[in-house]
Parts: C-alpha cells; structure tokens; sequence
C-alpha cells in the first residue's frame, strides 16, 4: 500500500490552525485538561488523527514535514522526570532533546518545526492519562551543546525576547529577563497547576463545597514570588471567588490542621449575608472538602507558614 503524499506547507498550517480551535473548544479556552482518549478525537476533514502519540514525547504525523506536538509526561510526587525542563535566565523554557542525539527522526522533527516558525502543541500530564495543552508554542532556538530546544509559550514572548534569537535587537535588562522568567512560568504553570487543583478537589471549593468551576479558583498557599511558592499541588487550594480574594488578603486564614479562622475585627462586623454566612460562620470550622488522596493534601509546612503570615496581618 502506498503512502500518503506528505502535505503541502499550506495543509499543515490549516491542520494545525484546526487542530488549535479544536483544542480551544474542549479545553474552554485551555483551561481545562483532556484525557488521552479524548485528545485521540480529534478529526481532520472527515479523517480521526491523533494530537500525540501515546508511547513517545516528540509526535510527527507521516504526511508531515515537521513535529505537531510534544509531551511532558506526568511524574508521581517524589519522583523526578526523565527529561527535566527548566526556564533559562533569558525567561524562555528548555524542552530537552529525545535521547539518541540530534540527529534521530525525532530531534530532527522538532528542529524542522523550529526552523520553519511552525506552531506546536504542548501536552503536560498532570495525572496518569491526563493532559494539559498548551498551545501555540514556537521552538525558537537550538542549545546543542544542552541538548535541548529553546521554547516561546507564545508568539507576543517570540517578540519580547531578543537572546540567541534576535541578536541584533536590543538586550534585555535584568529586571526585563526577570520579568520574562515569571510570565513564561505563568503561562506554562498557570493552566497546569489550576488543572491539578481542580481535579485534586473534584471541582469544590475546600471552604465552602460551591461545585461551580467557572466560579473557583486555584489559589497558591504560598504566592508565586515566595521562595516555597511551587507550583505543585500540595501548595495549593481549591477556592470559590470570594474565599480565594479572602484568604489572599488575609481577611481569612487556614490553619496546618486545616482548621479556617477569620480575622477578629471581621467577626464583630456586620454587613449582610454574605459576610456572615460566606466568612464569619467558618470561623472555627474545618475545611469542608480535601482532595482524597493525602499526597494531593494541602501541606502542613506550607500552611503553617502561610497562617503566620495571616497572623502578622491581623
């Protein structure tokens, strides 16, 4: 049987701009995460392709000239990944080669999608069979002697950085790589850690119950800019609206035995239900949904540090 004519420069930008709004439609705007099986539903003009490949990271279809997408398997708590991708000082992240060296069918896809300017589509696990995408993202650079290709989360980050890209712009001050490190780790994290909250706390909100997951949030114990601040897990809580802006202006606190506590002055006031039922009738009360595995549980190192700060404000 012959194969299937490799498609035309053109075709493969109209898959992937089709394979993008897919994504953006079942994912909310990629917010939310997919199972593998669903992500294997996608189709293309009457065709069912697959976004990725279950058994390997680096997925090029046949008919293509470079890859479509790449993946970062999920790792259990404890464990540390095969391929460990990190954000370069020029606030960009590294996506490391396959092993087997550059020149394997696999490296050589992703260098022709970075060479060409194609967009791809990041799969982050988040659980066993459980993806975040992240899409678009550009290759923009190659570190060989790293082993690694240089990852833009977006095209306005494409324009942003100058580094081994666009030599002749000009450099970036320290505070503008700063800058540049945290909005790449944002854009990645941000999705994927509201993902593994979410799923942790089975979409209720830890204070409260509320089962609206437009209305909740996944709230960082400790805040990004602290040094505990990780995006993981256990450094977070699922948290409706109201009680994620209470907790992050320590108007509320939890304590490490999960027990909430609402600031004193508020327990006097008075200023209508929501006030009343939403924040001063928790006082004293234990967080009313945790995520059922206990590795997934908020930390009691991270809590305690995050209640003393509630302390210091009060």
């Amino acid at each position: 049987m012959a194969a299937s004519p490799r498609m035309t420069f053109e075709d493969e930008m109209q898959f992937r701009h089709a394979a993008m709004e897919w994504l953006a439609m079942r994912t909310n705007d990629g917010a939310e995460p997919m199972y593998f099986l669903d992500i294997e539903e996608f189709e293309y003009e009457g065709a069912r392709t697959p976004l990725r490949n279950r058994y390997k990271g680096i997925w090029k279809p046949a008919t293509f000239g470079a890859a479509l997408s790449f993946t970062t398997k999920f790792t259990k708590p404890g464990k540390e990944r095969p391929y460990e991708d990190a954000v370069g000082d020029d606030g960009l992240i590294r996506y490391k080669w396959r092993d087997g060296g550059p020149d394997i069918p696999d490296n050589r896809a992703l260098r022709a999608a970075m060479e060409a300017g194609l967009p791809l589509i990041w799969f982050y696990g988040i659980a066993e069979g459980v993806y975040q995408p992240i899409f678009p993202v550009f290759l923009v650079a190659e570190e060989a002697d790293q082993h690694q290709f240089v990852v833009a989360i977006d095209d306005a980050q494409r324009l942003f950085e100058d580094g081994p890209i666009f030599s002749e712009g000009p450099s970036l001050s320290v505070v503008e790589k700063r800058y540049a490190a945290r909005m790449a780790r944002q854009r990645l994290h941000q999705p994927v850690f509201r993902s593994m909250v979410m799923r942790a706390y089975d979409e209720h909100c830890a204070v409260c119950a509320l089962h609206h997951v437009e209305l909740l949030d996944a709230a960082h114990i400790l805040p990004d800019a602290h040094e505990d601040g990780i995006a993981a897990v256990t450094n977070g809580l699922s948290l409706c609206k109201i009680h994620h802006s209470a907790y992050d202006r320590k108007f509320m606190g939890i304590r490490p035995d999960y027990v909430v506590e609402i600031r004193t002055d508020l327990l006097t006031e008075v200023d209508g239900p929501m006030l009343r039922h939403g924040l001063q009738e928790r006082h004293g009360e234990r967080l009313l949904i945790l995520p059922q595995r206990r590795k997934e549980r908020p930390s009691s190192a991270l809590l305690e540090k995050a209640y003393h700060r509630f302390l210091e404000a009060a």
